[in-house]
């Protein structure tokens, strides 16, 4: 996976100062994170893999898929991938251009589990508690999962903070040796 970021990166990087050139974060944004999510199916990833087919008949299935009215750059930067033979980089190029523009854009996605289904007004109040938090504008999706007893597990990229019943108790249980 980290061998596939550092792949990844020169070509992420490249589109993101294209996009922002462009004045085209959304477009651009748009079409990788589709793009990436149709290069990780494992039917089309056979497919980037079969040495037979023309690798720009490959690009223009990807782009093809997206139903985008992709800009001519971003027709070219796709010829580019596939000339280079990293459109199996996609699902990465995509993840690494949100993270660009999430930093640029000063925002992050926040994903909370709860034990119990958070009130409007409750996710409200915590968006706005981990945006000052944070210093970022927060977009948070909530989901339930009655197996955590109590409290919230809170995920945002590589940070996790479990408060949690469910993880409490196995701090406690790891804590007393069993």
């Amino acid at each position: 996976m980290a061998e596939l970021r550092t792949l990844a990166r020169p070509y992420a990087k490249a589109a993101f100062k294209a996009a922002q050139e462009q004045q085209q974060l959304a477009d651009w944004a748009n079409v990788l994170t589709m793009a990436g999510h149709i290069a990780a199916n494992d039917v089309i990833r056979q497919l980037l893999a079969n040495p037979g087919i023309d690798e720009s008949k490959k690009a223009e299935l990807i782009l093809g898929a997206t139903e985008t009215d992709a800009s001519e750059a971003v027709r070219n930067f796709f010829l580019i991938l596939a000339e280079n033979r990293r459109l199996a980089l996609l699902p990465e190029i995509a993840t690494l251009f949100n993270t660009y523009r999430a930093e640029l854009e000063r925002t992050v996605d926040i994903e909370v589990t709860a034990a119990f289904e958070l009130t409007d007004d409750q996710q409200q109040k915590l968006a706005q508690a981990l945006s000052t938090k944070l210093d970022r504008k927060v977009s948070l999706a909530a989901s339930q999962d009655k197996s955590l007893i109590g409290g919230v597990i809170v995920r945002t990229g590589d940070l996790v903070i479990d408060a949690s019943v469910r993880g409490k108790l196995n701090k406690m249980a790891d804590a007393l040796g069993s």
